[in-house]
């Protein structure tokens, strides 16, 4: 009899047959990325506080007070404890509920309703004193799975509140990069209105000696303000730059002041070993969409299991008086257990309609989940290409600089010894900024491509270990 109503029970139930998700998760060792990324030499994942490999006591200092002080860093911690407080709220229905009650109720009683006098047409203060019970068997597991689901999504908070961390302390470090560029900027406009003050002199003292003309003077004359305005320029980029590290660090623009100018050294980033098939573990991004993506997998099966009967019990043990002085007493007892069964069986497509949203939204997880794995790969060739291309950059960047130093030295003793004219010294003068400039530039770059690479990297993250 009972395994008779349990088939026409299910058999009652309504269906989710035909109601699947799409999506699939894709597998990291399939994304092909060796040819990119062969002949590199390899070294241990990047650290924890990796900023510590450029050797600036004060870019060490200004990160760790972002990560401390930062709005943003404070927000990724409340989504943490949101997450976290609804995991426990989808927890609650696993146990037992019990909860207490008590109530008084002054009523007059009808004449002409089911209590014959003396009770109708009376007034009685009604007490009553109860303790309740429920626990539903979750035979399906529909509670369980959605607790899975929510737990997941406070994992998935938990990552991204790393990636937020990397975030911020890769912005920190890449506009303290910034800051140092323009300080190199800044000496080059310096030195350029010295030389320009400089050829100034020269030309005066040629002038007067007949060697050249008034239009030679104010060639040399015209560019010191030009100089001059390159000088502010660069100021005004130091400026900038200062500002934004201190609304990074969550700060006032006066906090920006007190920042000196940097003393970063190069740091090879070189990368690590097994990147493809390691990166899953190694990138915050990475490791939240693919919780996110189990998290909404959990969500299929908790509505999957609404389709089936659900069976609640449920208890109450109290008393109940019409006389204050009598509620306690054995005769005034209450006592009730409940065995009920609910099941779906026409809801208007209700339950498949649920079924089918959480079926999409597994759907947009997962492929949120795939692209950002072919981003991630895609990230680190990207930093690796340019790296490789600064670096070669950066020799002919020296050897030009040197190249257009000692060409105008040679020109300025020419001048000064009224064999050269001012346009040759000129010329080779431009050539020598431009070289500045661009190895300035090289400088720079190869550092915000070490702090990038090592961003691709997971800037330290290890699932394993931040996880547990």
């Amino acid at each position: 009899m009972r395994m008779l109503l349990a088939v026409l029970l299910l058999a009652g139930c309504a269906s989710y047959r035909g109601v699947e998700p799409r999506s699939s998760l894709a597998d990291p060792a399939k994304l092909e990325a060796g040819k990119s990324l062969e002949g590199q030499e390899t070294a241990a994942w990047p650290e924890l506080d990796w900023w510590k490999r450029f050797g600036d006591p004060q870019l060490d200092a200004l990160v760790n007070e972002g990560l401390a002080a930062s709005p943003n860093m404070r927000i990724a911690r409340a989504r943490v404890d949101q997450a976290l407080g609804a995991a426990q709220v989808a927890r609650a229905p696993l146990g037992p509920q019990v909860s207490a009650d008590g109530s008084i109720n002054r009523q007059r009683f009808s004449e002409n309703y089911i209590f014959p006098p003396p009770i109708g047409g009376s007034t009685y203060t009604t007490t009553q004193l109860a303790l309740n019970a429920k626990y539903d068997l979750d035979f399906w597991g529909k509670n369980r799975s959605a607790y899975e689901a929510a737990l997941g999504r406070s994992r998935a908070a938990q990552a991204e509140a790393f990636a937020t961390r990397l975030t911020l302390s890769a912005a920190i470090a890449g506009t303290y990069v910034q800051l140092a560029r323009s300080y190199e900027q800044l000496d080059i406009a310096e030195r350029t209105l010295n030389d320009r003050q400089q050829v100034q002199s020269l030309t005066s003292g040629r002038v007067k000696a007949g060697l050249d003309s008034r239009l030679e003077l104010k060639q040399v004359e015209t560019s010191i303000p030009a100089a001059r305005a390159r000088i502010a320029q660069t100021q005004e980029e130091i400026a900038l730059a200062r500002n934004q590290l201190a609304a990074l660090l969550g700060k006032g623009p006066d906090r920006g002041l007190e920042i000196q100018r940097p003393t970063l050294r190069a740091a090879t980033v070189a990368l690590p070993s097994r990147v493809p098939a390691e990166l899953l573990g190694r990138r915050p991004d990475i490791v939240a969409s693919r919780i996110r993506a189990e998290a909404a997998a959990s969500d299929i099966k908790s509505a999957k299991a609404a389709f089936y009967p659900d069976i609640n019990l449920a208890a109450l043990v109290g008393v109940q008086s019409v006389n204050l002085s009598k509620l306690l007493e054995v005769g005034s007892a209450i006592p009730s257990a409940t065995a009920a069964i609910s099941l779906p069986i026409l809801d208007g497509g209700r339950l498949r309609g649920a079924l089918a949203q959480r079926d999409a939204e597994y759907d947009v997880a997962v492929e949120q989940y795939n692209q950002a794995l072919a981003d991630a790969l895609r990230d680190v060739v990207d930093q690796l290409s340019s790296m490789r291309s600064v670096q070669a950059q950066r020799v002919e960047a020296d050897a030009a600089v040197a190249s257009a130093e000692e060409a105008y030295q040679l020109a300025l003793a020419r001048y000064k010894a009224g064999l050269g004219s001012l346009l040759s010294l000129i010329i080779v003068e431009q050539q020598v900024l431009d070289q500045l400039q661009l190895r300035a530039d090289v400088h720079s770059r190869e550092l915000a491509l070490s702090i990038n690479l090592i961003r691709a990297l997971g800037g330290g993250f290890d699932v394993k270990v931040a996880m547990q």
